[in-house]
């Protein structure tokens, strides 16, 4: 891949993060989630390696690390399987 295509690569999985964000933040419920922004959202590769997030809170990501070791880890993967994760309990940082 060269520098460009890189860039251009990079800005798209960025802007997948960017989407989600705002998507999560039009369907919440929660104050916390709509108003505050108090979320987090990023995508890892199959070894649970940050790619890239969006710049919500970032502090989150700290946590989001050790839980995607944990998870990838933990489940039997096979050729294009991909996991969404939205649990409070591993890995929350409240």
């Amino acid at each position: 891949m060269n520098p460009v295509e890189l860039s251009i690569f990079a800005s798209r999985i960025s802007a997948v993060c960017d989407e989600m964000g705002a998507v999560l933040q039009r369907t919440a419920f929660s104050p916390n989630i709509r108003d505050r922004l108090d979320f987090s959202c990023a995508v890892f590769d199959a070894a649970g390696r940050l790619c890239a997030q969006a710049a919500h809170i970032p502090v989150h990501l700290g946590s989001m690390a050790y839980a995607m070791a944990d998870i990838v880890a933990s489940c039997d993967w096979g050729e294009g399987d991909m996991l969404i994760v939205n649990d409070p309990y591993l890995g929350g940082t409240h």
